[in-house]
């Protein structure tokens, strides 16, 4: 027998949605309490606790005597040929960050040796990190490159995590995707305590490529974009 999911989660859920698709923005008011309750048929208790929720994932803040409103909207995130994080974040009118969360040098798995065309065995760099919009997070990432080409790249993403600007200390003055990949996952518990979203709510993973002027393949990489705080577009560019 399936357990039924709380009521309360799945009026976050259904609060959560309307957000997501911009029926509430930053700034709005979300309806009463007593509104809320009327709407899904239960008492101001477990519409309290929905929103004590939602506060958790900083979607909402409650303002004494004023009522709750919404925090965040969703972040417009293009998927092109050239993908920037910086850039794509300021476009949208948002601040961009970054926080490294691993710097690493290892055998690279096999799907890595795949998509880089290297040899068995090979070593790669691995960059992990935590993609910010407005000081909040909003993806987790991890890019992966080729060792035997850019041998001391780590030490160059350690003082700035930018990763144009890295590529950029070995020559490579562009870059672009080759290939991006979308499928919808469920947050596992490290990624929604990362993402500050709930165990097992929807994330957007992307597996993507990119290479260089000349079409040889510099970084491989997979993104995991909280569900609820990023829209995804095709972008011709």
């Amino acid at each position: 027998m399936t357990p039924r999911t709380p009521i309360w989660k799945a009026i976050a859920t259904s609060l959560r949605s309307d957000i997501a698709e911009g029926l509430y923005v930053a700034g709005d008011k979300l309806p009463t309490e007593a509104v809320l309750a009327t709407r899904f048929g239960v008492n101001r208790h477990t519409v309290r606790h929905a929103l004590a929720a939602l506060a958790d994932e900083s979607m909402v803040h409650a303002r004494r005597g004023a009522g709750v409103f919404v925090t965040t909207t969703l972040t417009n995130y293009p998927i092109g040929r050239r993908v920037r994080f910086h850039q794509n974040l300021r476009a949208a009118g948002r601040t961009p960050a970054k926080k490294v969360l691993l710097l690493e040098t290892r055998v690279a798995h096999a799907s890595e040796a795949v998509a880089l065309k290297l040899e068995r065995g090979a070593q790669v760099h691995v960059y992990e990190g935590l993609s910010l919009s407005e000081g909040r997070p909003i993806a987790l990432f991890r890019s992966v490159f080729p060792e035997i080409r850019f041998a001391n790249l780590l030490t160059h993403l350690a003082a700035d995590p930018s990763v144009t600007a890295a590529l950029g200390q070995f020559g490579v003055s562009d870059y672009t995707r080759a290939s991006t990949r979308v499928n919808a996952k469920l947050a596992t518990a490290t990624q929604a305590l990362h993402l500050q979203i709930s165990e097992h709510a929807p994330v957007l993973r992307t597996i993507s490529l990119n290479v260089d002027t000349d079409d040889v393949p510099v970084e491989v990489g997979r993104t995991w974009f909280a569900g609820d705080k990023v829209t995804l577009t095709l972008a011709d560019k």
